[in-house]
């Protein structure tokens, strides 16, 4: 997927027989996933979505300017995984002090006197608030706390966060292979990370 798209929602099982779908959807409110208009998946495909009832929607395809109802379960089970995104120019600017978490990725790290640390790879919560994953060349990837104190400045337009490195905390070995875990929050447009003692 190109790099501007965040993942909003996914299509589980199928509904019924009249072709709707389960909708497990990633915005802080699950009914604002309608809110943003059609939808495309790593395709390249677009769909409309319409809510049935709580979690079930209808999915309407989108191509070439018309409409193709999903009508029946052999349709609906084939979308079954789908991974519904947005373009990232498409969702409102976070406000001060709050960052969407997909911003975070990939911006270079260095310490208070402009020093390269690395590369922010990963946004992690486990519960116990944000944390920045940072990967380094030859050594050890950091685990820095997303507060404050330890991430001082973040600076989107010029691509850096500035980090304290006395509060980062090398990644344990079972933290550092699991990319895959993702804090929900990162994927939730209208629920941007905030770093911790920003105001609320």
């Amino acid at each position: 997927m190109p790099d501007n798209r965040i993942l909003l929602g996914v299509i589980g099982r199928a509904h019924g027989v009249r072709g709707l779908v389960h909708v497990h959807s990633y915005t802080a409110d699950p009914a604002d996933l309608t809110a943003y208009g059609p939808l495309s998946d790593a395709k390249g495909r677009s769909f409309a979505l319409r809510w049935r009832g709580e979690g079930v929607a209808e999915i309407t395809a989108l191509a070439d300017g018309r409409e193709a109802k999903v009508a029946d379960r052999t349709e609906a089970e084939a979308l079954t995984n789908t991974r519904l995104y947005i373009d990232r120019a498409r969702l409102p600017e976070p406000a001060e002090d709050e960052f969407y978490q997909t911003d975070l990725i990939g911006l270079a790290a260095v310490d208070g006197a402009g020093s390269a640390l690395g590369t922010v790879v990963a946004v992690h919560d486990y519960g116990g608030g944000a944390s920045l994953e940072i990967v380094r060349e030859d050594v050890a990837p950091l685990l820095v706390p997303f507060t404050r104190a330890a991430v001082p400045t973040v600076d989107i337009a010029r691509g850096q966060v500035t980090v304290a490195p006395p509060v980062a905390v090398e990644v344990a070995s079972d933290a550092r292979h699991d990319h895959n875990h993702r804090s929900r929050r990162a994927q939730q447009p209208d629920d941007p990370a905030r770093e911790e003692g920003a105001p609320a």
